[in-house]
């Protein structure tokens, strides 16, 4: 028995030595799953923010697609009124694309030039060609030939605003991380989409009967102001008015306690037309401001020149 207790000794440390290198190379091998795991989990991570802008120009493209398929001078006004609603519906979707991009970007910490320049170029699909495709349709209610190729001129006119404004974006901005910024110069291209598209929408209500609301009127109304207010929104983007970010802005306590008081006035005719709010929000936004800073400059400028009056009587006696 003395003799095989130190083989035994011996038996039960090379036993604990083979579990102690077994559970080390185990934990080896589960370190470097894991490191590769975390690898290729970043890497996915890093590629969501561009798959989120690339569906941004996804859908800007559907928008064309769909709007190609409207003729207003032949359909009837209900397969008409589908094809506008979903063609708008692709650019609304586009905006909440652009949203979430950013901010997945800056979450994930992966912002770069290369997602900024890609950002701006399907901009340009959704928020240039696709709303300019839309005012090409918006003319097809006018039967002369010459206001319709007044409205295709008006669809040029705006997406080349539209490639302006983002080209100028990057090159204002190449110093500042996306999103640091709180004030635009020029009404950005995402604004000016959604006033184009909140138009269609309230085109595509033209074959429905609602209480207290007279869609006859609100189509003549689009048909006139479609013409005039494209050629605001286009120029307003390449103008040196300051816009604040449209989804920051809506949700200063400023902004809510306006809204509240507004609210006995917009409610009946959001619950009448719930997509009446788009036009409300997006109209607002990008006459709003310039309208204050003109005035601004106005009344500054009468102020001065009131002074200066005082102080030449002042210096006449």
């Amino acid at each position: 028995m003395n003799k095989v207790g130190p083989y035994l000794f011996y038996f039960f440390i090379f036993f604990v030595e083979i579990l102690v290198n077994l559970s080390y190379n185990l934990y080896g091998d589960f370190a470097i799953l894991f490191y590769l795991w975390v690898c290729a989990l970043h890497s996915i991570l890093k590629l969501i923010p561009n798959l989120f802008t690339l569906g941004n120009a996804i859908c800007g493209f559907a928008a064309i697609v769909i709007a190609a398929k409207i003729d207003l001078s032949v359909q009837d006004d209900h397969s008409a009124a589908v094809l506008l609603r979903w063609s708008a519906g692709m650019i609304f979707l586009a905006m909440i694309f652009d949203v979430f991009d950013g901010m997945l970007a800056r979450l994930v910490k992966v912002t770069s030039d290369f997602g900024g320049q890609l950002d701006s170029l399907c901009d340009a699909i959704s928020f240039g060609a696709a709303p300019a495709f839309l005012i090409l349709r918006l003319g097809q209610d006018w039967d002369s030939f010459f206001v319709r190729n007044i409205f295709a001129c008006i669809a040029g006119l705006f997406m080349a605003c539209a490639i302006i404004r983002l080209a100028k974006y990057n090159l204002e901005n190449t110093d500042l991380e996306a999103g640091s910024f709180k004030r635009f110069k020029g009404l950005p291209s995402p604004a000016a989409g959604g006033c184009i598209a909140s138009l269609a929408l309230i085109r595509s209500y033209g074959s429905m009967e609602v209480p207290g609301f007279d869609f006859l009127t609100a189509k003549n109304v689009v048909s006139v102001w479609s013409v005039f207010g494209a050629v605001v929104v286009a120029l307003l983007m390449v103008s040196p008015f300051s816009y604040p970010h449209l989804t920051k802005h809506i949700l200063r306590k400023k902004v809510i306690f306006g809204w509240c008081f507004a609210l006995p006035v917009i409610a009946p005719m959001v619950y009448l037309v719930p997509e009446s709010l788009a036009i409300l929000v997006f109209w607002i936004y990008a006459l709003n401001f310039p309208a204050r800073q003109i005035f601004y400059i106005a009344f500054r400028r009468n102020m001065v020149d009131s002074s200066q009056a005082s102080v030449n009587d002042y210096y006449r006696r």
